[in-house]
């Protein structure tokens, strides 16, 4: 998006604004196509649940959902999600989301505990469940195997136990860690995921399904390596290794897919000189569209429009609260009231995150071809 084009955006619309691109969404998922050819994504939508994204993913480029909850199910079937490709994602259930899932056809789920079997199998009775395993995350921004995933060890007792319970057990599933750049942490997932496989093979358990999470980076700075176009053949190769042409490959990926295509563009609306220090006070923060800075643990690159020489300088958000500091170290030319400062690929855990803290309102959406 050119300069030009943000300035007269800003002034139509006013700020704070959050601009999404179906185009960018679309060559988001292509380029994940193109990267990973044998894998079919299915967006996670809890990055970011606009109605037009979901749109876009489910009627344009039909793609699959990752959902973690009965609101996320609904959300996706609205839009004309095929239920045989949404995967109810999240290993602890309520008793009432299991019911809706099971009464509107969505039949794959993943489980970690011998307890969340039971759940199932009282509440969604003959569903299709992939265990998931835990695996490194090493190097990750954010760790997730602290919180989820069996134990390898455990996954062939667990499947057995689904198989005692009237339910079909079909593959497995693991997360490497939201934003992993270190391509060793999919490609050891990946052989404990092909050892479980073969156990699971002599022992008749029959399964069909490797879901291969998200985690898949992108860049947020204009001098970062773009990891994911080096880690996807990578990648791609070692999925063809281990597992054979019938084996069906998903992944779960939300960032990928929507960090790149949106714009937050934002007003200078304060300033001060602290500690010799300029400060400039902006109409969005970490309670509105850049809760990805305490949500998601993200770092972004804040530009600006106006040229000149640059200073030391601090951006702060509109809250009354001292945490919404976004920068404390950005070099800047001085600002002033009214001047425009953006951030670019903000599409994830941005928006879909934010309280309203203060009753200031997140920003205008505007969504554009």
């Amino acid at each position: 998006m050119s300069k030009i084009s943000i300035t007269e955006l800003a002034k139509k619309h006013g700020t704070p604004l959050f601009i999404i691109s179906r185009s960018k969404l679309k060559q988001c998922v292509t380029r994940m196509q193109t990267l990973l050819p044998r894998v079919n994504p299915y967006y996670a939508i809890k990055a970011n649940p606009h109605d037009q994204i979901l749109k876009c993913f489910a009627r344009e480029m039909k793609i699959g959902f990752d959902v973690a909850s009965q609101g996320e199910m609904d959300r996706v079937l609205k839009w004309g999600a095929d239920p045989q490709k949404v995967i109810f994602a999240n290993t602890v259930k309520t008793p009432s989301a299991l019911k809706y899932a099971q009464a509107h056809g969505i039949e794959r789920m993943t489980f970690d505990s011998e307890s969340e079997l039971e759940k199932i199998a009282q509440y969604a009775p003959g569903a299709k469940v992939i265990v998931r395993i835990k695996v490194p995350n090493i190097g990750s921004v954010v760790e997730l195997s602290i919180k989820f995933g069996a134990e390898p060890s455990d996954a062939i007792p667990l499947m057995i136990k689904a198989i005692q319970l009237g339910l079909e057990p079909i593959g497995v599933s693991f997360h490497v860690g939201s934003q992993c750049t270190r391509v060793e942490n999919y490609l050891d997932a990946l052989e404990i995921a092909s050892i479980i496989f073969r156990d699971a093979k002599l022992k008749q358990i029959h399964l069909s399904l490797l879901d291969i999470g998200g985690g898949f980076p992108i860049t947020h700075f204009d001098h970062e390596e773009d990891y994911f176009a080096r880690m996807g053949p990578v990648i791609n190769r070692e999925l063809e290794r281990l597992f054979d042409p019938g084996i069906e490959i998903i992944s779960e990926p939300g960032r990928a897919l929507v960090g790149p295509a949106c714009i937050l563009i934002m007003s200078v609306i304060g300033q001060s000189i602290r500690n010799e220090k300029s400060w400039y006070y902006l109409d969005d923060g970490v309670y509105g569209d850049l809760s990805g800075q305490i949500f998601d643990h993200c770092k972004y690159q804040f530009k600006v429009l106006k040229k000149g020489e640059t200073h030391p300088s601090a951006l702060a958000g509109p809250t009354c609260d001292s945490l919404d500091v976004l920068s404390m170290s950005e070099e800047l030319p001085i600002l002033q009231m009214g001047d425009l400062v953006y951030v670019e690929n903000i599409g994830a855990y941005s928006n879909a995150s934010g309280t309203q803290f203060n009753y200031i309102e997140s920003a205008k959406i505007k969504v554009l071809d």
